[in-house]
């Protein structure tokens, strides 16, 4: 796998979009949260990537993201309630949301 050039902004942004988008479809509410977190520039940059890269694509450049920068345990854990965050955003985590959910922590992790 390529080496991956994020900015901590723009890892966040990936994250925080693949959850937002696992169920195919990103409601107002998570856009809404993620804009919260990170500008809307890098919003719309990173955007596309998460749109074109398939899952397992995703969850690799996640996983390689986190090895390469060694998150401390209050990094992974704030990330990991942004996540929750996004998927709580609309008010409903379906099946769908909840699988990823336990992937991206195993992960993280």
């Amino acid at each position: 796998m390529e080496n991956i050039n994020w900015s901590k902004n723009e890892f966040l942004a990936y994250v925080l979009l693949y959850a937002a988008h696992c169920n195919f479809f990103e409601s107002k509410e998570e856009e809404n949260y993620i804009l919260t977190r990170v500008n809307e520039a890098t919003y719309h940059r990173i955007h596309t990537e998460v749109v074109i890269d398939s899952d397992e694509d995703s969850l690799n450049k996640i996983q390689q993201y986190i090895s390469d920068n060694n998150f401390d345990e209050k990094e992974k854990e704030a990330l990991i309630k942004d996540i929750k965050n996004v998927f709580f955003a609309d008010g409903s985590v379906d099946v769908l949301e909840r699988k990823v959910f336990g992937i991206l922590k195993k992960i993280i992790r």
